[in-house]
């Protein structure tokens, strides 16, 4: 698994700079542009602030597909870009219309 490209992923799903992201997340924009283009690996700690930054869980971060790549799907790109309570009040729409 490539942790910077993941990171790219999310970051852009969520039309983040990569300043944003940094600030947010509590770490140098620099670091995570090193991170980012695979020159440095994160720790766990700071791959946390990351993940709590762009409202993912470590799970939702290490999830991938079948075939071992990220899902580049537009639909759930947008669906990273929802915070949670509006993934919820989706998530009970699309049960009330799949019944």
């Amino acid at each position: 698994m490539n942790v910077g490209k993941r990171i790219t992923f999310f970051r852009t799903a969520k039309n983040y700079s990569v300043n944003k992201l940094a600030t947010l997340s509590g770490i140098s924009q620099s670091y995570l542009r090193d991170i980012e283009l695979g020159n440095k690996n994160p720790t766990i700690e700071i791959l946390s602030y990351i993940c709590e930054a762009l409202n993912i869980s470590l799970r939702e971060f290490f999830d991938e597909q079948t075939n071992g790549q990220f899902c580049d799907d537009p639909l759930i790109a947008k669906v990273y870009r929802l915070t949670p309570k509006q993934r919820e009040a989706l998530l009970v729409f699309l049960d009330s219309i799949l019944e």
